[in-house]
């Protein structure tokens, strides 16, 4: 009888072992199964991380283009105008310039005539 109690408390110890067993193997299972989900998720996140970065990278190299690019046409317009403005002074000048030299030949040619007739009135008074 001794042995038939001893029998059935191992079979016992046996069957509770192995179910023991069964369960931290299922929780182990599921723990792993979590793991891997949460893994899986962290590298999903990460991976649309790095594309939103990415975009927003290049967004920012086009945004900084357009500028560089708006700001060199309006550089180049600038100067076009300051060129056309300098062009048109010098033009004007010219001009002025042109309009004094004739200005002062006309005075000195009415000078010298007035001059001429003044010495010949007075050579005639004289003579």
């Amino acid at each position: 009888m001794k042995k038939l109690i001893l029998n059935i408390a191992l079979v016992l110890a046996l069957v509770v072992s192995v179910t023991s067993c069964r369960d931290t193997k299922e929780g182990a299972d599921k723990a792993g199964d979590a793991v891997e989900n949460a893994a899986k998720e962290a590298g999903d996140a990460i991976e649309d991380a790095a594309e939103a970065t990415g975009d927003a990278i290049k967004e920012g190299a086009d945004a900084v283009k357009e500028s560089a690019e708006d700001a060199v046409d309006a550089a180049g317009d600038a100067i076009k105008d300051g060129a056309d403005k300098v062009k048109e002074g010098a033009k004007d000048m010219a001009n002025d310039a042109k309009d004094a030299v004739n200005d002062a030949a006309d005075k000195a040619k009415e000078d010298g005539a007035k001059a001429l007739n003044d010495a010949a009135d007075k050579l005639k008074k004289d003579n």
